[in-house]
């Protein structure tokens, strides 16, 4: 017998580290993208969950920020663009501080030599892909009602979007294993 707070110390100390090793192992997305955020209760206070996908479903990346504003926005895409290549299409909602994120990303891009632009395309109903993945985590996290601190809650989401990666076969080598095998292969 396991006690549940044991299994949270295990999930804080060892989620990010097998995350990292997963990145190592992700396949490639494709560059069209989706993009929106959702809320994250942390301390009885919404707080900001970033996630993108691609036009097949499969997550690109995602970061919790206290705020909703540009800086955020921008923090999260040069996270992503560092980790999956820069995409040429990035759907958003009509939220600004997205739009001004990717056009300051595309301002300091077009400095360098030989970089298009990422087209920003703002259609709500194009994003239906990335509403419907939100609803996994909410799914996920709604029966915690909340996380006690930031750090816990960075730590837990992305164990949980490991697993959700895991599950879309989004692992380089882990065809033909089960999520618990690719799992374990990470662990070793």
């Amino acid at each position: 017998h396991v006690d549940h707070s044991t299994l949270n110390r295990w999930v804080i100390t060892y989620a990010p580290k097998l995350e990292k090793e997963f990145h190592k192992k992700k396949r490639p997305v494709c560059g069209r993208w989706r993009m929106d955020e959702t809320y994250i209760k942390v301390k009885g206070e919404w707080k900001y969950f970033y996630r993108a996908v691609d036009k097949e479903g499969n997550t690109i990346d995602f970061l919790l920020t206290a705020k909703r504003d540009m800086k955020a926005a921008k923090r999260f895409f040069k996270k992503a663009i560092k980790r999956n290549g820069l995409p040429e299409l990035v759907n958003i909602d009509k939220s600004g501080s997205n739009k001004a994120a990717l056009k300051s990303i595309n301002k300091e891009d077009s400095e360098a030599p030989k970089v298009d632009p990422i087209v920003i395309r703002q259609c709500k109903y194009l994003n239906n892909i990335i509403e419907q993945d939100h609803r996994n985590i909410k799914r996920i996290t709604r029966p915690m009602l909340g996380f006690k601190n930031f750090y816990s809650a960075q730590k837990t989401l992305a164990g949980i979007e490991l697993m959700k990666m895991i599950k879309k076969g989004q692992m380089i080598g882990g065809d033909g294993l089960s999520p618990a095998g690719q799992f374990y292969s990470l662990a070793a």
